[in-house]
């Protein structure tokens, strides 16, 4: 799970999120008490996908790594910067390995069918 900042330098830390299910093969993970993690990890220890589920078991948000960084963000909640109002919408991020994130960008359709797996609750836009 995610080390906050220090895995994938070669550190091992301890473990800040607790695993409370799975959506298929993605660990469903929720920050342990006390932590104030509301997000998902910046690091992977062990998966190249983390999900994070909304009370009603659909989709919040699923973080995409590769050799144990942070590369996208698939998340549903508003953006308002991206569609102007302040209704939740499917959206993606990307992070560079210095964290920098992208401004919300609307999911392209071949990203959706990547991890559509994982996507609990969430339909392609025209559906």
């Amino acid at each position: 799970m995610g080390g906050r900042g220090t895995y994938a330098a070669g550190n091992n830390v301890p473990y800040t999120y607790e695993t409370v299910g799975y959506v298929e093969d993605a660990k469903v993970l929720f920050g342990k008490p006390g932590t104030g993690l509301h997000d998902l990890p910046v690091e992977a220890h062990s998966s190249n996908v983390y999900v994070k589920l909304h009370k009603d078991g659909t989709l919040n948000m699923m973080r995409i790594y590769d050799e144990h960084y942070l590369t996208a963000e698939i998340a549903y909640h508003p953006e308002p910067d991206l569609t102007g109002n302040r209704k939740p919408v499917l959206h993606i991020h990307y992070y560079d390995r210095s964290l920098m994130r992208t401004d919300a960008a609307y999911l392209d359709y071949e990203t959706f069918k990547k991890y559509e797996k994982y996507l609990v609750g969430r339909k392609w836009y025209n559906d």
